[in-house]
């Protein structure tokens, strides 16, 4: 047993090794470059950034690169999360309630640790990870942690605690002489609001997120929190820091208030409208509908067919963390299986979704000067999307974590 131990901490120090100075030469089957597909390309990595791609018989690398044959597999961009808890592991495993109330934080954050390595090994190099549930801050050092290098993960856009309306969130079935700490940050009317979102970005929040509906009602049902003032509020004090916001809305009238407040996102939709649609399509707000995890809900799947043909921006976030982290592709299986062209949903993991995060001159597609975020799978996805799930090249920001 103490070999193998060895064994696998000698293969956790070899997938971070640094890139050599010479860099690197990929050569694919085929490449996805964000946009298109590609036979017979090749990419060549100089330190952290592409420095060409192209027919593999135009390239010119550096004489000292090191040329990594993928036969048979397709390079893809590093593919993007917009949609994940780090904080969370499945609900089958421990119940929501008990992981917010009952679980210390380091135990969270130690189990956030290997989720992240999870995420990275899975082929998704960036994650939006909207809200901690409960974790203090933690989000907020697992970010600096990645970025610092101590441990492995994918590239973090955080939204530490989510914004949720006094009295609706959780956890729940406690006493009600408790005051229990809730899963996010309670507050109310306009200048509570404004304190609040204040106080996230203060602490490093780089998105907002809103609860604009919940499961609230006289008998649990899904209603909505804010008033439109109230969200507008949350909207103009962010984007006064530069800060987008997302708002988890399912239902219509969820959306439209959050629509016309001026929000970047909106998490799920499971019940929209095709007039609400229109609406997100009109004020170019995009749709990340989390089908991974909610699309079993009544009227998801006949949601998402309306956003299609409305023409709203579909990104692809998972709600990861519901389910079990480095699962993160099943939400694509599950765009494909709803109907979406299998291309686009490659598109929605990497171009559209860089786009969504304002990340586009950064990452998401396969071109000289972006970060060399790449990611060789087996077979062809946009032919069979499940390929997704047969990662067997990773690299962020030029340094290999994963090879053949």
């Amino acid at each position: 047993m103490r070999y193998l131990a060895f064994l696998f901490l000698a293969a956790l120090l070899r997938a971070e090794t640094v890139v050599p100075a010479a860099g690197y030469v990929l050569k694919p089957a085929r490449l996805f470059d964000g946009e298109s597909m590609h036979d017979g390309w090749a990419v060549v990595v100089v330190g952290d950034k592409i420095e060409s791609a192209g027919p593999a018989g135009d390239i010119k690398a550096p004489a000292e690169a090191r040329v990594i044959e993928l036969p048979g597999m397709t390079l893809l961009p590093g593919l993007i999360e917009a949609h994940s808890h780090i904080l969370l592991h499945p609900y089958t495993e421990t119940s929501w309630n008990d992981q917010v109330a009952r679980e210390p934080e380091s135990l969270r954050v130690a189990r956030a640790t290997n989720h992240l390595r999870a995420t990275l090994l899975a082929g998704f190099t960036t994650i939006r990870d909207l809200g901690n549930e409960g974790a203090g801050w933690a989000d907020v050092g697992l970010k600096q942690a990645v970025e610092r290098g101590i441990i492995p993960g994918p590239r973090m856009l955080i939204a530490t605690k989510a914004i949720v309306a006094t009295g609706a969130y959780g956890p729940r079935g406690f006493s009600t002489e408790w005051n229990v700490p809730q899963g996010g940050a309670e507050a109310s009317g306009v200048p509570d609001l404004i304190r609040e979102t204040r106080n996230q970005i203060g602490h490093g929040a780089d998105w907002i997120k809103v609860y604009a509906d919940y499961r609230w009602g006289p008998h649990g049902e899904m209603e909505p929190t804010f008033s439109l003032e109230e969200l507008k509020a949350v909207v103009e004090t962010a984007r006064s820091s530069g800060r987008p916001v997302a708002a988890h809305a399912m239902t219509p009238e969820g959306m439209r208030r959050a629509v016309l407040a001026g929000v970047e996102t909106i998490e799920h939709g499971t019940t929209g409208t095709p007039e609400v649609f229109q609406l997100m399509k009109e004020h170019g707000v995009a749709l990340i509908p989390t089908l991974a995890a909610t699309g079993g809900f009544p009227g998801a799947k006949e949601a998402f067919h309306a956003a299609m043909a409305a023409g709203v921006t579909i990104g692809s976030g998972s709600d990861v963390g519901v389910f079990a982290h480095g699962n993160n592709a099943l939400e694509l299986d599950a765009m494909v299986q709803f109907g979406m062209p299998a291309l686009d949903a490659l598109r929605a993991a990497t171009s559209v979704d860089a786009r969504i995060l304002h990340l586009q001159d950064k990452i998401g597609r396969i071109a000289p000067g972006l970060l060399a975020d790449l990611v060789a799978v087996e077979g062809n996805p946009a032919n069979e999307i499940s390929k997704l799930h047969a990662v067997r090249l990773v690299m962020k920001d030029g340094v290999l974590y994963r090879e053949p």
